[in-house]
């Protein structure tokens, strides 16, 4: 029995690693709002986000259990009174880290890649490892577009993952044709039989992922290549869901800033039609409340949380 016991403990110990990391990051996005005009949106998008993901985490932590220090609570409550109010009732359309990020080039500006690059690192390298901190960034570039960031899923665990890049796709939070590509995969890395949303990206764009704490580039692994028609990948098929990696997000942006190259990359598949795109759709909604029903998350209305 005493084995047991200390493997509950240190389970216990690893999952305040949770609170710890929320708690700094909100610190140091609270911080960063007050230096950085036009931010005040993303303290508000992540304090949703995650208060959502503390809800459903393997140990929940409540917002009063994430910000132990009342008077900054009640600060928060007070500016920032939704997300409190909504993080049972909404479901977040990105990750936290994805918040950061923003944050970061918003105040680097984008074409500071090396800036970007290593604001993240330190904070990264300040936080504990595996809780609502992302592993990966992503640079994408076109002639016309100055560079479009992305992170990867900064999610622990299958269920949460799986919730939330349904809700990338659902809400429109990623560009359509990157959420159809990412959902002929949903939720369990099989490709759907009746629809192909997958597409090859256009010649003269490039994207580029990089180890957030190391710096160094990454190959694109075999998930983006079945995705994004990338040649070169590492052979490496990794465990987690289509959408977890930060191509994902930097290639949204990318055609969010560059119809030209969105054209040029749109699916090719006979099966990429409005009806089967309506089913795909339809699809991924069952799927999503699904999981919700599985984890005992019955107070979801049916929306996705827009900041203030």
């Amino acid at each position: 029995m005493a084995g047991k016991s200390t493997r509950q403990e240190q389970f216990l110990k690893l999952q305040q690693d949770f609170r710890t990391n929320a708690f700094e990051i909100i610190r140091q996005m609270v911080d960063w709002c007050n230096t950085t005009p036009g931010s005040r949106h993303l303290v508000d998008e992540i304090l949703h986000s995650i208060f959502f993901l503390g809800k459903i985490n393997t140990t929940p932590f409540t917002p009063e259990e994430i910000i132990p220090n009342k008077e900054m609570l009640n600060a928060l409550k007070e500016k920032y009174p939704e997300p409190f109010e909504c993080y049972l009732t909404h479901l977040p359309r990105r990750s936290p880290f994805s918040c950061v990020l923003d944050m970061v080039v918003l105040q680097k500006r984008p074409e500071n890649e090396n800036q970007v690059k290593q604001t993240l690192s330190d904070l990264v390298n300040r936080l504990k490892e595996g809780f609502l901190v992302s592993a990966t960034i992503c640079i994408s570039k076109s002639n016309k577009s100055v560079q479009q960031y992305g992170v990867s899923m900064s999610t622990s665990g299958p269920n949460p993952g799986r919730i939330v890049i349904a809700a990338s796709c659902l809400s429109s939070y990623w560009d359509e044709y990157v959420a159809a590509a990412v959902m002929t995969f949903y939720p369990d890395k099989k490709k759907k039989e009746y629809f192909d949303g997958t597409f090859k990206l256009a010649e003269g764009a490039t994207c580029r992922a990089y180890s957030i704490k190391k710096a160094s580039e990454m190959e694109p692994c075999k998930s983006c290549g079945n995705l994004f028609g990338f040649q070169e990948t590492c052979q490496r098929e990794w465990p987690w869901p289509y959408g977890n990696c930060a191509e994902v997000e930097s290639l949204s942006n990318l055609f969010k800033n560059d119809d030209q190259v969105k054209q040029q990359s749109r699916p090719q598949s006979d099966t990429f039609t409005p009806e089967n795109r309506e089913k795909v759709r339809d699809e991924t909604l069952e799927n999503l409340k699904k999981i919700l029903k599985m984890i005992q998350f019955k107070t979801w209305s049916g929306k996705f949380y827009v900041p203030e």
